[in-house]
């Protein structure tokens, strides 16, 4: 499958964001896709925010963005998306999309297509 993410930018704190991931390709080989992150100086370190399971909508989340930020998925226009409130500088990051078989998991090596990534910043 192939996955472009979008949506990410420069926002203050309180501010909020949606991502959006559009995939294409053999998405029906993937029945989880799923949110991580990177911070800044923490490469190769991914962080599992929350997954969706393709054809039913179940979603599943870390503790990262609990409360605050909220996973769907649209089947018609194959997109997944990840609506960020109440962001904190913490919460900078590129994020990543990633579509796996393994539905939920948190790890990145179960995940076999991943995007280019989208920035977010959150200024103080």
């Amino acid at each position: 499958a192939e996955l472009v993410e979008s949506g990410g930018g420069l926002v203050q704190t309180g501010d909020s964001l949606r991502l959006s991931c559009v995939a294409s390709g053999h998405t029906f080989n993937y029945p989880s896709l799923a949110w991580f992150r990177q911070a800044p100086g923490k490469e190769k370190e991914r962080i599992f925010v929350a997954a969706i399971e393709w054809s039913e909508g179940l979603t599943f989340y870390s503790m990262v963005g609990k409360g605050r930020f909220t996973i769907s998925r649209d089947l018609g226009e194959n997109t997944m998306y990840l609506q960020m409130n109440n962001l904190e500088p913490e919460d900078t990051a590129l994020y990543y999309c990633a579509a796996g078989r393994i539905i939920a998991s948190s790890v990145p090596e179960h995940y076999d297509s991943w995007g280019r990534g989208t920035q977010v910043t959150v200024s103080s």
